[in-house]
């Protein structure tokens, strides 16, 4: 599997990924929002988009469906529950089911709601693991729920995404991993792998970030580390009354995040 990450360049930080067989140069184009970038790169490449999939329905992840679609005939994939919020969807997908792209790619459908009730990962277990996780997981951090339920993401976290392989390398939808790591370190600033790892990135671009695996997001990233004495701590600073479990600490971080 080829991946190209596009970033879009637009005040919301939205990546988009074409994913490329290499045997038949058949591709998927993954929550397009710049069309004509996507279609350029695809042309100077030789790639044949296919498919383009949704990961939810929120307007920057579907916003270059209809132009591709218009380019190359490429037939619309998304979660079952946007049948009614993603316009003109091909096929609807749900737990459990495959993707092809080409001959050689298939991706495993994920049912994650948090971020919305209409979210799906892609999930590769060819080769290195890799996870294509929209606005569910941004690497050092977590979506947002103000149109979903933040303790239906802790649930798609710890039933999910926190027994995926550690080496799995992850896509997330949007670049937004510096504030992310400074929100983590205003968590736990005892935390020296996230201070070093947010020194490494601040000298990146978004072209040229890095790309986290599990295993990091466990190391740094404040979703990750429930059970952590700093982070249960502070939170208890600011929410006295809760019961520090994992889902109630998985929570309030959320609902400081909104504010921060």
């Amino acid at each position: 599997m080829l991946i190209k990450r596009l970033y879009m360049n637009n005040p919301l930080r939205n990546y988009s990924y074409i994913i490329v067989c290499e045997d038949t140069q058949a591709a998927a184009v993954i929550d397009p929002f710049d069309a004509d970038m996507i279609l350029d790169c695809a042309k100077e490449n030789g790639w044949q988009i296919e498919k383009i999939i949704n990961t939810h329905e929120h307007f920057d992840h579907i916003q270059g469906n209809e132009a591709v679609v218009k380019a190359t005939q490429a037939k619309i994939v998304a979660h079952v529950n946007a049948k009614d919020s993603i316009p003109n969807v091909d096929h609807l997908v749900t737990a459990g089911d495959t993707i092809q792209v080409g001959s050689s790619i298939e991706l495993t459908a994920l049912d994650t709601p948090g971020h919305t009730f209409a979210h799906l990962c892609l999930f590769s277990a060819q080769g290195t693991p890799r996870l294509f996780c929209g606005d569910t997981l941004f690497n050092a951090g977590a979506g947002n729920c103000y149109t979903g339920n933040a303790n239906a993401l802790y649930k798609t976290f710890s039933e999910q995404l926190f027994k995926l392989p550690l080496n799995t390398e992850v896509y997330p939808g949007h670049d937004y991993i510096t504030n992310n790591l400074e929100f983590s370190l205003d968590r736990e600033p005892d935390n020296e792998f996230a201070h070093q790892l947010l020194q490494e990135v601040s000298a990146q671009t978004p072209q040229t970030r890095m790309v986290t695996t599990l295993e990091i997001e466990g190391k740094m990233n404040a979703f990750f580390r429930l059970s952590n004495k700093q982070i249960i701590n502070k939170l208890l600073e600011s929410f006295p009354d809760i019961s520090p479990s994992e889902e109630q600490v998985f929570v309030h971080l959320r609902k400081l995040r909104d504010k921060w």
